[in-house]
């Protein structure tokens, strides 16, 4: 349900062929192809297509997920009962929250798999309905790379590594939103740059460079125990890692003669060798987003210069390296509801921000304020807004649009500072917030849309410290 704790129980379907109806007003609102069929069977989790359905169990803030796609009545107030009882109404409001399908983060069944058991009954709806248009399946956007990554396994559950000097900690929840498990040290390369990524089966693999090895280890199944360590190449500065559109990863590491990249030959599989990105800044932060047809596009930054370069076809080959400004000391891209990328880049003046203004088109650079010299994070709220953090020696901020892909507001405090930030989802759509220090390593969430708990440890341990 979208912002709620699983899947709706007893919802009694008041259609014979319940399914029918929601591939119906899915192709009406815009669902196509494996797209509709997702949309079919995340309605089936959510609801088992009957559009009276409702819940109020376990959501927090307390409210209701409503509808055949469960709209929450608190993350999205603007779709009132009227509409989410509605079954058409619905459906364009899912399609709407979705970005058209490409994006099911806000929907916690999805996030934890739970519409999979429905996808052939989705697909036999889909073809009784006798619509084969061809339509893009769901986009799997790349997690954010640094000193601290987390991304979920396929059950849901997230799961956290940060790089000490001793090498690279781990810890896990240990159920779906809740809490967590003690950390335990997987040795591997010490004071490392970690990157995250899902497998097209679902498997989370992990990368971790420092300046002299780049080793990777991997779960041997969905959300299942991880392999030990192996090598991957040669030391550099920072790493990232992205999903094609036909599920094969594809890694890009920096280091002082520019950018190479690496990639699966086939989904789940073996890899290419490493080769030269044509260029790229020498020792530069490097981060991944997707566009919204589905290419990869990788930004690159130093202390003197700032390029970006992209794919020319989904899953295909790579443009130049592109001028995209001034250097800086970090930087974070995200999505817009609407598909749009939004990247900000920290230097000694704070934090600036460049926006695309179509899908081909950007806006120049505009400051922000913020910390200066900031590691920066940013993240989805569940109702599509971008959030960002940002965390210097001294500091920790934070920064939210005003409305869905609309503009931003000013920075409020986060919290005192640290040496690291990165940003992830729960499975039910809240944010999860990880900062690193000397210390150790905290965590801050959402509670919901505007109000966050303290900050703490995971599982009242310190975890490793990250410098």
């Amino acid at each position: 349900m979208l912002l709620g704790a699983g899947a709706l129980v007893g919802a009694s379907p008041a259609y014979a062929a319940p399914s029918d109806l929601c591939a119906q007003v899915g192709y009406n609102a815009g669902f196509r192809g494996e797209g509709l069929v997702t949309a079919v069977a995340v309605a089936l989790a959510e609801s088992s297509c009957d559009p009276t359905a409702t819940n109020v169990q376990n959501n927090t803030p307390p409210s209701t997920d409503r509808g055949l796609w469960q709209i929450n009545s608190y993350w999205h107030r603007e779709v009132d009962d009227n509409c989410a009882f509605d079954p058409q109404c619905n459906a364009n409001a899912a399609f709407r929250i979705s970005s058209e399908g490409a994006n099911w983060q806000p929907w916690s069944t999805y996030n934890a798999g739970a519409h999979l058991r429905h996808m052939g009954e989705a697909r036999a709806a889909v073809d009784r309905l006798g619509h084969h248009e061809p339509g893009p399946a769901p986009l799997v956007y790349p997690a954010e790379s640094g000193r601290v990554v987390s991304a979920r396994s396929a059950d849901g559950r997230l799961e956290v590594f940060a790089a000490g000097a001793d090498g690279v900690h781990h810890a896990w929840q240990v159920g779906v939103n809740g809490g967590w498990s003690d950390w335990e040290n997987l040795g591997g390369p010490g004071g490392a740059e970690l990157a995250i990524g899902p497998n097209a089966d679902g498997r989370l693999e992990m990368f971790a460079i420092n300046g002299d090895v780049l080793q990777h280890r991997y779960q041997l199944s969905p959300s299942g125990a991880w392999s030990g360590w192996e090598n991957f190449g040669g030391g550099g500065k920072d790493i990232a890692v992205g999903a094609n559109g036909d599920g094969r990863l594809e890694v890009f590491a920096s280091g002082p003669v520019g950018v190479f990249h690496k990639y699966q030959n086939a989904p789940n599989s073996g890899w290419s060798q490493w080769e030269s990105a044509g260029g790229g800044p020498a020792n530069s932060r490097i981060e991944m987003e997707k566009s919204a047809d589905g290419r990869l596009e990788v930004f690159a930054i130093n202390g003197d210069v700032f390029q970006h370069q992209y794919q020319t076809a989904v899953s295909g080959g790579w443009s130049a390296w592109e001028d995209f400004g001034g250097g800086g000391r970090d930087l974070t891209v995200d999505h817009n509801q609407d598909g749009r990328l939004e990247v900000f880049a920290s230097g000694p003046s704070g934090v600036f921000h460049k926006y695309q203004t179509d899908r081909a088109s950007w806006s120049g650079w505009e400051p922000t304020g913020g910390p200066a010299d900031a590691q920066v994070s940013s993240e989805r709220s569940p109702d599509g807004r971008v959030e960002v953090f940002a965390i210097n020696g001294s500091v920790a901020q934070h920064l939210w649009q005003t409305g869905v892909n609309a503009p931003y507001g000013q920075w409020d405090s986060f919290g005192g500072g640290g040496t690291e930030v990165t940003a992830a989802t729960n499975a039910d759509g809240r944010i999860e917030v990880f900062g690193t220090s000397r210390a150790g390593v905290y965590h801050k969430w959402q509670t919901g849309m505007s109000t966050w708990s303290e900050w703490a440890w995971l599982n009242n341990s310190s975890g490793p410290a990250v410098n």
